[in-house]
């Protein structure tokens, strides 16, 4: 497919929705790719790209971002607090704040920075057992508690249960976001990325449709 492809497809959800072009940011999920094919996606214009494991894109992108200005790194994986120090250096925003402790520790980072990356919340709309994320029943609490912290929590994020239909999660997520007065809505991704745009979609996170299928297995961290 391609990175060409899919911004004209983007573009074609945007127009069906409604929605004013470049209204949806689109995140290339570069984790696991092989440098050529990063960097091609690189010259070809793409400067918002999307990391899983810290370890990886500390290794990767500060070359890379000396040689192609303007990118702009978002961290969309699960992210051990012990990590988050170097995170908030490497990354632009951040999509998986799930926890408390996660929360208090950003929010000591960001006071002695005097900055932090853009916040989302990750929310686990079908409460699957295996899953990060905020329990929809326990945001409202949560939000409230990372902006008693100051953190700057721009919106939220999810990843709907394989086996189901994306559509209900992407409302609920909307909806929790309207709720709370937060702009931002972190989904949809390869598959279903245009019915998340129709469900209001601030960024969507497309990997494999852009880049071809990864190569080798995840990195630790």
């Amino acid at each position: 497919m391609g990175l060409v492809e899919i911004t004209a497809r983007l573009r074609a959800a945007e127009r069906a929705a409604g929605r004013a072009e470049g209204a949806v940011t689109l995140i290339a999920v570069s984790k696991i790719q092989p440098a050529e094919r990063v960097l091609a996606v690189l010259d070809q214009g793409q400067r918002v790209f999307g990391e899983n494991y810290v370890q990886e894109a500390a290794g990767k992108w500060p070359a890379w971002r000396q040689a192609y200005p303007g990118v702009d790194l978002h961290m969309i994986g699960p992210l051990q607090t012990n990590k988050a120090k170097v995170a908030v250096e490497l990354f632009d925003a951040i999509h998986t704040v799930d926890r408390p402790s996660l929360a208090e520790k950003l929010a000591r980072l960001a006071q002695g920075r005097g900055t932090s990356p853009q916040l989302f919340v990750q929310v686990n709309t079908g409460a699957e057992p295996q899953k990060a994320g905020v329990l929809p029943e326990q945001l409202d609490d949560f939000v409230a508690a990372c902006r008693m912290m100051d953190l700057p929590v721009a919106g939220l994020m999810c990843i709907p249960p394989e086996a189901e239909a994306p559509g209900p999660h992407f409302a609920l997520l909307r909806d929790m976001a309207g709720r709370n007065g937060l702009a931002g809505l972190s989904m949809g991704m390869s598959a279903d990325f245009e019915a998340a745009v129709a469900a209001g979609a601030t960024h969507i996170r497309v990997g494999s449709a852009i880049f071809g299928d990864r190569v080798k297995p995840p990195a630790a961290g």
